[in-house]
């Protein structure tokens, strides 16, 4: 990769497949010696979906929602 006149570098597209970035994506940059650092900055709503993601997709045997709502309340344990 090269770094164009204004200071960019096009991202290969298998890596921005693997990592979900797409135009308007928010990226963070941190310098850790002589190594640069990219984060993809998540959007707010973007853990809940990946939480129900992962619940949706697993095995879970926890309490349900009603149960989980009544604890909150304290009416339950």
């Amino acid at each position: 990769m090269r770094v164009g006149e204004a200071g960019e570098v096009v991202l290969p597209p298998e890596l921005r497949e693997q990592l979900g970035i797409k135009s308007g994506t928010e990226v963070s940059f941190r310098v850790v010696g002589d190594v640069v650092e990219m984060r993809v900055s998540r959007q707010p709503g973007d853990r809940g979906k990946e939480v129900v993601k992962l619940l949706t997709n697993a095995n879970y045997t926890g309490p349900n929602a009603e149960t989980l709502m009544a604890m909150t309340r304290g009416e339950g344990a």
